[in-house]
């Protein structure tokens, strides 16, 4: 029980942290957000939300003067990325970014092998990861709910390890890379109907500040 409001206490309070942040722009919210949020609400708000994108970032968020700082730089990334790379979906979250690929952009049915199209797509994504090297990525493999959750599973896992190969071979340091499948376990999208289910496979890039950035925006925002 105790548990349970202890829960239900952090989700509210973020709630109230969002609606205050309503009238306030991206690189604002993200300090707001980062002033309440750890690593435990973080991850508690991605559950709840069914979105691990939303939570990992929350979680991994400074807050205060340097999550506006941060926020600042994530807006110009972001903004990169949405001209750079069409075929994906760009939001910015806190003081990161996250960038969603259908899993039809980037794989054939049921495959976990990259497709032409997909190559092309996460070159230009490359580019723009390369020219800010000061940030980590996680890379996240989702599914839809139809088929058994242990293929789901092991097929998230192995899109988001192809993915994650990819980015390495293409000269992303591998220091600045993780990975996670995540199966059919956080859809983002109704599995009910079909166009649900085809938004649910999905692989997701989760942009965040590593120690390096979080030092300089610390500086910069102390000046």
């Amino acid at each position: 029980m105790k548990r349970i409001r202890f829960i239900t206490m952090m989700i509210l309070s973020t709630a109230l942290i969002f609606s205050s942040c309503a009238s306030l722009n991206k690189t604002q919210k993200g300090g707001a957000i980062g002033v309440a949020a750890g690593g435990a609400m973080g991850a508690v708000i991605g559950k709840v939300a069914g979105n691990t994108g939303l939570g990992a970032i929350i979680g991994a968020a400074v807050g205060g003067a340097t999550g506006a700082v941060i926020g600042h730089k994530m807006d110009k990334q972001a903004e990169e990325i949405k001209n750079t790379v069409p075929d994906a979906k760009v939001e910015r979250v806190g003081e990161g970014i996250v960038v969603e690929f259908s899993s039809n952009v980037l794989f054939g049915f049921d495959s976990s092998n990259l497709s032409a199209d997909a190559k092309t797509n996460l070159d230009k994504l490359v580019k723009i990861l390369n020219v800010y090297p000061d940030t980590d990525i996680e890379v996240q493999g989702h599914t839809d709910s139809k088929g058994s959750e242990a293929y789901n599973q092991n097929l998230s896992q192995n899109r988001a390890a192809a993915v994650s190969g990819y980015l390495y071979n293409k000269g992303i340091a591998n220091d600045r890379i993780r990975t996670k499948g995540f199966g059919e376990n956080m859809p983002k999208y109704d599995n009910n109907t079909d166009n649900g289910r085809t938004q649910n496979r999905r692989v997701e890039f989760l942009i965040t500040a590593n120690e390096k950035m979080k030092a300089e925006a610390e500086k910069e925002a102390g000046k």
